[in-house]
């Protein structure tokens, strides 16, 4: 009899753990630009996991930029377990002028929005309220906008540096114009930049100078949710590529195998440029040209995958010359972040350039002061950046505790 009565209390004592340790729902956060510890230490009637697998909810974060210049966020509930039958979306955008705790607040605020139904299934019904406010604007599309959805943007960046034997200035501005919405997207920027290093040797000055203008201009039609159109326009000055002034024209199309209101979570695109270019030369280029009118054209083939997997983006290029295809340029990127199993991640981020479109390079032999001070470019058929790892953590699955003591 004692047995019994002494297996009845551990059943007893171990439903009342399970039902302690259920008490609250599970949430994986998967955000690698969310201010996570604003969200740890305010959001409650949860349990932070470091695991998917361990999770009632997977609340997944993606982001793109939005007309404002800001971000639009998007957010996916995916309910497991109990709760599997729950799945919710939420959207949500920032504005350009809104601070950083202001963007965490609303992030905190949609993320409560979103786990209302999770609560409520959890029988957390007595802890949440509900405060609807009176809506001032009957008809958001009533609203004037003085601006008509044009963004500008100023900038100045300076850089000083100095030791005994050296000395760097660098100086920069740009300023630029967007307009974006359904139908069309309108970008306008110019730049300039402006550098001077002087190296002291054996009391003698070794001065270097390089100085850039750029003016570009894109305007982008859509013609429906597969098709855009769109022209590309640019020119400048650049001392460091041999160009006393460039300029280019190019028209493009692109089609999107996925509809455009997909491309948070999918795009796989294929686009095409064609126009011409002319070249006006500082120097004689090694084709012992001055300056030139060419005609150019390439071809991108791009896509990106974002789920509670992980995310993928790769894209692969093709430019040439109409006059000589011998001139051209193979580039390609992937940049991959992908869950293998419990714990464990993988992640590769990379671009390889094959360059054989080098036409504006200076004429004549570089000295080795031009080289090691980086005056000029140099010819050069390849260059690439390769970046991965692995990445696995084990351990407690329970991370709701936020210390930030010593800032690690």
């Amino acid at each position: 009899m004692k047995k019994i009565v002494l297996a009845l209390i551990l059943v007893a004592s171990s439903s009342l753990f399970s039902q302690e340790n259920q008490s609250n729902i599970k949430i994986f956060l998967n955000c690698n630009y969310c201010d996570e510890t604003h969200i740890k230490q305010n959001l409650t009637l949860v349990e932070f996991v470091r695991d998917q697998n361990y999770a009632d909810v997977i609340l997944l974060f993606r982001n793109q930029q939005n007309g404002s210049g800001a971000t639009t966020y998007e957010i996916e509930f995916t309910g497991q377990n109990n709760y599997n039958e729950i799945h919710d979306k939420i959207v949500l955008s920032t504005n350009a002028d809104q601070t950083e705790n202001e963007i965490r607040e609303l992030i905190l605020k949609n993320i409560k929005l979103g786990l209302i139904r999770y609560w409520v299934k959890n029988g957390k019904r007595d802890k949440i309220t509900i405060q609807i406010e009176k809506e001032v604007v009957d008809n958001v599309a009533d609203i004037e906008d003085p601006w008509n959805k044009w963004v500008f943007n100023l900038g100045f960046n300076g850089y000083f540096y100095g030791q005994e034997t050296s000395k760097d200035v660098n100086l920069s501005f740009s300023a630029a114009i967007k307009q974006v919405t359904e139908k069309n997207k309108f970008y306008l920027r110019g730049s300039l930049n402006n550098s001077k290093s002087v190296f002291t040797y054996d009391n003698v000055d070794i001065i270097s100078k390089s100085e850039s203008i750029n003016i570009t201009m894109y305007d982008v039609l859509s013609i429906n949710n597969h098709w855009s159109a769109g022209v590309f326009t640019k020119g400048g000055k650049s001392t460091y590529s041999n160009y006393s002034f460039y300029s280019s024209f190019k028209p493009a199309i692109e089609y999107n195998f996925f509809s455009y209101q997909e491309s948070s979570k999918r795009q796989l695109t294929l686009s095409y440029k064609v126009g011409g270019v002319f070249n006006n030369y500082v120097e004689k280029t090694i084709f012992n040209k001055e300056k030139e009118f060419l005609w150019e054209h390439g071809l991108n083939l791009g896509g990106s995958v974002n789920q509670n997997w992980g995310n993928i983006t790769s894209e692969v290029s093709y430019d040439s010359f109409l006059q000589n295809a011998d001139f051209h340029q193979f580039s390609f990127h992937l940049g991959a972040n992908i869950r293998i199993i419990k714990g464990l991640s993988f992640n590769i981020s990379g671009n390889y350039n094959i360059t054989n479109n080098q036409i504006n390079l200076a004429g004549g032999n570089l000295t080795l002061e031009e080289l090691l001070l980086r005056q000029q470019q140099v010819k050069s058929g390849y260059n690439y950046f390769i970046s991965t790892g692995l990445n696995y953590s084990f351990g407690s699955i329970y991370n709701t505790i936020v210390n930030p003591r010593f800032n690690f």
